[in-house]
């Protein structure tokens, strides 16, 4: 018997996965390749990387890989001995190959690693690096169409090289997204996110080939307004917002445009940032003095389809990202950061 193909074990947090969610798509979901929605960084970010272990042979792999990503959006990774590294690469053997996604990595303790390179067939670094930008498996997309055979799935990854059990091979491979957790709809069967499965694991005949460099389809998407547009604002650009003043009248004024505001907080409280208006905006909080560090995103919290983020803050500067819902949505909207 011919061993199954390696597989990407998904650290998407349990939390992310296990929560109910409405399943209804809105009418702009048209988009490839998936995102969990709240995984993204701070658009044009520089991610600091930090190698674990692991011999210059393979080292040299992850950098070349990571590469990909970065030549096809507004994202980048400085390689080095950094003590605050965002993602942190070891290369256990016996660990198989994963990675968190996006940002989750900021909730991993400093002394242990983000992301594990156990073997690199391929483009195995290519794609764990594209769930540390913040893209899912390929094969959760809800709307991929593929029917699993479990008993034979189940089966094939208890051997080697992979030799999970059933509950592993349920949150890997057969666990899917609700439609409203992801940026991102429609199916791309040549993405990298994407692992190769053989007709005989699925019961409608649909197998997969192995994808070892990105997709047209991957750098369009990770480069579009959902993900890392170069055309975008980055933190240099950011509007001054001031704690309980006046709030900022503005608009995404052209498709996949973004928005970035900076304030101060000079004590501990409680705070809140709002956005107010008809359109449907997408709100992120980062900081404290961190592009890296997600306070908190929201969608509809506020007031209509308004975004609102409360959350406890300390002393320090905060950058609030402000998006259209929809990657082709426009409209004018306000905001305003208080203290409650």
């Amino acid at each position: 018997m011919t061993d199954a193909p390696h597989v990407c074990f998904d650290r998407i947090l349990p939390k992310d996965l296990m929560r109910p969610h409405r399943r209804v798509r809105g009418p702009d979901g048209a988009d490839r390749a998936i995102s969990p929605i709240g995984k993204a960084w701070m658009n044009g970010t520089s991610l600091k990387v930090r190698f674990l272990e692991g011999t210059p042979e393979q080292q040299a792999k992850a950098r070349e890989q990571a590469a990909w990503w970065q030549a096809a959006c507004n994202v980048a990774f400085d390689f080095g001995d950094h003590p605050d590294a965002d993602i942190r690469i070891s290369f256990d053997p016996n660990d198989g190959a994963w990675s968190y996604v996006g940002t989750d990595n900021k909730g991993i303790p400093s002394n242990e690693a983000t992301m594990n390179l156990g073997f690199l067939d391929g483009g195995t670094a290519g794609h764990e690096f594209g769930h540390a930008v913040g893209l899912a498996h390929e094969h959760s997309n809800p709307e991929g169409g593929i029917q699993w055979n479990e008993p034979v799935v189940i089966a094939a990854l208890a051997g080697p090289p992979n030799r999970w059990d059933e509950a592993k091979v349920r949150h890997n491979v057969f666990m899917k997204y609700a439609v409203d957790q992801i940026k991102g709809t429609q199916f791309d069967p040549d993405s990298i996110m994407l692992y190769e499965f053989p007709a005989t694991w699925t019961l409608n005949g649909v197998a997969t080939h192995a994808n070892d460099v990105l997709s047209s389809l991957d750098k369009a998407f990770v480069s579009g307004a959902a993900m890392y547009p170069r055309s975008a604002p980055v933190l240099s650009d950011a509007v001054p917002l001031t704690v309980d003043g006046p709030k900022i009248d503005a608009s995404i004024g052209a498709a996949g445009e973004e928005d970035l505001y900076a304030f101060d907080v000079a004590s501990d409280g409680f705070y809140e940032v709002t956005t107010r208006g008809s359109t449907d905006v997408y709100l992120s909080l980062f900081g404290p003095d961190s592009d890296t560090h997600l306070v908190g995103e929201d969608d509809d919290g506020g007031f209509g389809v308004n975004a609102r983020v409360r959350a406890g803050l300390t002393p320090g500067r905060y950058v609030a990202q402000v998006r259209h819902h929809a990657p082709t949505g426009t409209g004018a909207y306000s905001i305003r950061a208080r203290r409650r």
